[in-house]
């Protein structure tokens, strides 16, 4: 039996953590969210790269013998110094999803829409990574800031009308270029497939977080032991906060304790 951490940047990363749950029944979990931080989108690499390193820190003191990066920005900001400086295994969330994204691309017109984080915009990873398997797919990043921040305030049912006015603003100035794969590139994103899905119904959605599980899955394997894995929470803000908006992105409530870190000290 293996123990994988997973980190995010607030509360996004619970929808990786619910795939990976479900694809590794018999494996511990320790999940970390740095909600006192949210969002990583917004700062800068140096900044980024430093909190990854903080959140990594935390997790292998709780001896974890993998780490899924399950943050769009930290992944795509910080995965190389990641893997320097450590030598457990990690997986991120740009690799998977681009994989997906190319084969969708490959059985249509050639054209993926890729949203993220401004930071993860920036560094053109999912570019880079879909054009490494496939250069003649044509790939649009547009950067949506404020979809971090609806999720995690709330605003993620379908019709709801913040979110609809935000996401048609980002998303309706690239509907003519009718992509065959939408790449929901920040694991807070798959709480917004519906209003997504209204603004653009036709490109198949996909989860960077839902990838990144597979992929972290295939790395672990199944253990021998046929016993359940335990699930362990952290957060660096308010524990009960962090509890009670938990059950919006798994979809069931927590029911094991959720513990307060000083991230800052790692």
């Amino acid at each position: 039996m293996k123990t994988i951490g997973i980190f995010d940047s607030g509360l996004g990363g619970l929808t990786g953590y619910r795939d990976l749950r479900d694809l590794l029944p018999h494996h511990n979990l320790i999940y970390f969210g740095d909600t006192a931080r949210v969002p990583y989108g917004t700062r800068s690499r140096e900044v980024i790269r430093r909190y990854a390193l903080q959140d990594a820190n935390f997790l292998l003191s709780r001896n974890v013998e993998a780490i899924l990066v399950a943050c769009g920005t930290a992944s795509s900001n910080a995965l190389d110094l990641l893997e320097q400086t450590f030598s457990i295994p990690f997986v991120g969330v740009v690799a998977p999803a681009a994989q997906k994204a190319a084969c969708c691309a490959a059985g249509g017109d050639g054209r993926v829409l890729v949203l993220g984080t401004a930071a993860t915009v920036a560094t053109g990873a999912y570019e880079r990574a879909i054009h490494a398997l496939d250069s003649s797919i044509e790939v649009r990043s547009v950067a949506c800031p404020l979809f971090v921040p609806l999720v995690e305030n709330g605003h993620t049912s379908k019709g709801d009308v913040a979110a609809t006015a935000i996401a048609q603003e980002y998303l309706l100035p690239h509907a003519d270029f009718r992509p065959d794969a939408v790449l929901l590139g920040c694991t807070h994103y798959p709480l917004l497939m519906g209003v997504i899905a209204d603004v653009l119904p036709e490109p198949v959605l996909i989860s960077a977080g839902a990838a990144s599980a597979r992929a972290m899955a295939k790395l672990a394997g199944e253990p021998e032991e046929d016993v359940p894995g335990t699930n362990e929470f952290f957060t660096s803000d308010d524990p009960q906060v962090f509890c009670r908006e938990a059950s919006r992105y798994l979809g069931t409530p927590i029911t094991s304790p959720v513990q307060h870190v000083e991230i800052e000290r790692y």
